[in-house]
């Protein structure tokens, strides 16, 4: 058929339900940030009674306490509160959340609870306000996706489109804590969606710009750390790839650290409705000596990235920081991770700012602190661009892109998995996260099909079809049946005679519309992809596809079959595995 004459074929999957999607996503974008603020507001609540014994919702430090001795027991009664909560509330809550929500993703069919919804805020809001080194991020996402799925579950849609508004939910609720609605973007792209089509994309993006739009209402607006760094040189390019490569090393030795100690703790004798009190012990051990290492720590990253802190007092941070975290995390307690991430990877590259040419001092805790985060999320363009949005520094766009890769690059390399994938791999889920096109989508039905057809006319009789086509000589399992103008009236194999069947009567009479539905709507179109036609055959358990021009004159051109569809993967694995030499 000439190319003028074929049917348009789209570059994207076209759905009016799409628009309903994004309706339900303006609302979410909203309630996730009223849900953020509602965290933050419950976290400094918690600051002001634990470390100071007020009712306040003031910023207060619990660096500032002067509780002595004291601060070591508010992580214990912290951690005890938290576990009753997991107990007797919802076990849901323990974790940092991101892999929380990627499990109720993949295998949960997007569906949470209004449980989780309240007392995830709630219970992170007890942890990190008794000092636990945690951030708000893991929890807004896990509360931000739950509102998201209970709002779909409300209307009739499907597993995919309440997956969309989970992740909408979630995003919009990172958005509204850090005003950073691009890395939001992409952190549903590289870690939450598991697929990049407009039909999840698009709502994520108008819930992500709702929050943000909304954010300036009932947060303070612009970047949580400004901050402006010199024009880099050419050593710089060096410099980048050794704070990628420590980043790197950095994170896979916390996320190996971090299951250590989850194993330790799940060796004790004792419920782990007690491991958060347990763990707040080492957490108001350092704490004690480290008070800055308490708490979200926004101060000190803004401390850190300005240059603030000498590199002693830096490098103590930095360990004290690390362990508690590790310890706390791995005690299955509630908080999140990017905010002491953060901190950890800023205090690596103060203490490497020293040592490292191309650029001026402040540009080495934002770059260390992206490469560690880019290392334990897996996600390297969230990471950079995550960092960009926190300061808006432009001079530092390329060597945050840079570093973010090769500490991405390192931890693909040398890990199996990462800290979101741990966890949920040790509750029997593989989950892979590469992905590209499918290989059945990238080619259409017309591209495979065989044009060339066998098929039965319908005016034969019975008798004389079973002579034809099914007796010694038959070539095809199945044959279609046509009418005089070629239109495709069905689909007939030897069983679908009958042992009774009539040999005087025509076909036309094993079509009657009783008979036809639904197998008469169980065609493939050559403009449709594949997949379409794959899932179609699973679904119902068809080996074989008639194709039609069209629906209303069902003029059969082809038919496509299982053995047609291993077509594109062949292909595929050609361009996988094929290595050729194409000029010598």
């Amino acid at each position: 058929m000439p190319p003028k004459h074929q049917p348009h074929k789209r570059d994207f999957a076209a759905d009016t339900r799409l628009l309903k999607i994004s309706l339900i996503a303006v609302l979410i974008g909203g309630f996730g940030t009223l849900a953020a603020f509602a965290l933050l507001k419950l976290i400094r609540l918690f600051t002001n009674l634990f470390f100071y014994q007020t009712l306040s919702f003031v910023t207060r430090s619990p660096a500032d306490n002067h509780l002595g001795a004291w601060v070591i027991l508010l992580p214990v009664v912290g951690g005890l509160i938290v576990g009753l909560i997991a107990r007797f509330g919802s076990e849901k809550i323990r974790g940092h959340g991101i892999p929380e929500a990627i499990e109720a993703i993949l295998f949960g069919k997007s569906k949470m609870s209004a449980k989780v919804a309240i007392l995830k805020p709630l219970s992170s809001g007890i942890v990190i306000g008794s000092g636990g080194p945690f951030g708000a991020e893991g929890p807004i996402i896990m509360t931000g996706g739950a509102i998201g799925s209970l709002i779909a579950q409300h209307f009739h849609l499907t597993g995919a489109e309440r997956k969309t508004l989970l992740v909408a939910g979630a995003t919009a609720g990172m958005t509204a804590v850090f005003g950073t609605p691009v890395a939001a973007v992409l952190l549903a792209v590289e870690l939450l969606l598991f697929e990049l089509r407009p039909r999840s994309l698009l709502p994520v993006i108008v819930a992500c710009a709702v929050a943000g739009f909304t954010r300036p209402l009932l947060l303070d607006a612009g970047p949580l750390f400004p901050l402006q760094t010199s024009e880099i040189g050419i050593s710089a390019l060096f410099s980048c790839v050794i704070a990628g490569i420590l980043g790197g090393t950095l994170s896979a030795l916390m996320s190996t650290a971090l299951y250590k100690v989850e194993d330790l703790f799940g060796k004790l004798p004792i419920h782990w409705m007690w491991w958060p009190a347990l763990g707040g012990i080492a957490v108001g051990i350092g704490g004690y000596f480290e008070p800055r290492a308490l708490g979200v720590g926004y101060d000190v990253i803004g401390d850190l990235l300005n240059g603030n802190l000498a590199l002693q007092l830096a490098l103590g941070l930095l360990l004290v920081k690390a362990v508690i975290w590790v310890i706390a995390l791995g005690s299955g307690t509630s908080g999140g991770v990017l905010a002491p991430l953060l901190i950890i990877g800023a205090g690596l590259g103060t203490v490497l700012a020293p040592w490292l040419p191309g650029g001026d001092a402040h540009l080495w805790p934002l770059v260390c602190m992206a490469a560690v985060l880019a290392g334990v999320l897996g996600a390297p363009l969230t990471a950079a661009v995550f960092a960009f949005g926190l300061t808006r520094d432009t001079n530092a766009l390329l060597p945050l892109l840079l570093t973010t890769g090769v500490a991405y690059g390192f931890t693909v390399l040398t890990m199996r998995r990462s800290i979101m994938t741990e966890k949920i791999a040790r509750r029997g889920y593989h989950i892979y996260r590469e992905y590209g096109v499918d290989p059945l989508e990238r080619q259409h039905v017309d591209e495979v099909m065989t044009h060339a057809v066998a098929a039965i006319p319908a005016s034969l009789t019975i008798a004389e079809t079973l002579e034809r086509y099914f007796g010694a000589q038959q070539v095809h399992r199945c044959y279609p049946v046509v009418d005089v103008e070629q239109g495709l009236i069905g689909m007939v194999e030897r069983s679908s005679f009958g042992a009774q069947a009539d040999g005087s009567n025509t076909l036309t009479t094993l079509f009657i519309p009783a008979r036809m539905e639904p197998s008469a709507a169980l065609v493939a179109l050559p403009s449709e992809t594949c997949r379409i036609a794959a899932a179609r055959m699973a679904t119902h358990h068809l080996e074989r596809l008639p194709v039609v021009s069209d629906l209303q004159s069902r003029r059969l051109i082809g038919i496509i079959s299982r053995s047609d569809l291993i077509k594109p993967s062949r292909l595929f694995f050609d361009e996988e595995q094929k290595r050729e030499r194409l000029l010598s």
